[in-house]
């Protein structure tokens, strides 16, 4: 059995308990502890599933946080387990939700990592496609650029396997400077026209003409 076999597999298993949790509440056999329970559940599913099939579902923001929820409820029941008079029943179910949990956790908090090209527009990627095109060819690439009352500079560079980008950027007589490194293309595009007043075509338009750098 292959990986994606085997992720598409635990999806539907995941998918199951939800399902079967729904059932069990529609039919009265539920708490409202249990409702809480198959709505995080349910909101995982959407996060497991969209990491099994590399697409981008609700906001990036959403899937980490939801991630350390998830992983402070299986330290609960794990304290659980050695400090509460269970039964031999309940630790055994108590052990194996904590497992399984931890499976999740592992995979949303990899979903919620937004240097991915899963989470990237259209846009983004063809920006970032050309900013590797131009990387291809300078060893650095350096834009300055004002509009109206902003200013920015923003130095681009790859260090290894991943992308360095170093912005100046300014607002009347308040300076900011900050640095941050990416895996993707795409994010890099999208971190530099979010963060300041200058676009990708604009790297474009200054290097379209510039001869290969030879260094």
């Amino acid at each position: 059995m292959n990986m994606n076999r085997a992720y598409f597999l635990l999806g539907a298993f995941y998918s199951l308990l939800v399902l079967l949790g729904i059932v069990a509440l529609l039919i009265g056999a539920g708490s409202p502890m249990a409702l809480v329970q198959v709505a995080v559940g349910a909101l995982a599913v959407i996060g497991l599933w969209g990491y099994i099939l590399d697409k981008g579902f609700l906001n990036p923001r959403l899937w980490r946080p939801l991630a350390y929820l998830l992983g402070t409820g299986a330290v609960l029941q794990l304290v659980a387990t050695l400090t509460a008079s269970l039964s031999l029943v309940d630790i055994t179910w108590m052990l194996i939700s904590a497992m399984f949990s931890a499976l999740m956790i592992f995979i949303l908090h990899q979903y919620g990592d937004r240097d991915q090209d899963l989470w990237a527009t259209p846009e983004e990627i063809e920006g970032g496609r050309l900013l590797g095109e131009l990387l291809s060819q300078q060893p650095e690439l350096v834009m300055e650029k004002q509009d109206q009352d902003r200013q920015a500079t923003v130095n681009v560079s790859k260090v290894g396997e991943r992308y360095r980008a170093s912005v100046v950027r300014a607002r009347g007589e308040t300076e900011e400077r900050f640095e941050e490194h990416f895996s993707c293309l795409s994010t890099l595009a999208f971190f530099i026209e979010k963060y300041t007043c200058i676009t990708v075509g604009d790297f474009g338009r200054k290097y379209a003409d510039s001869p290969a750098s030879t260094a």
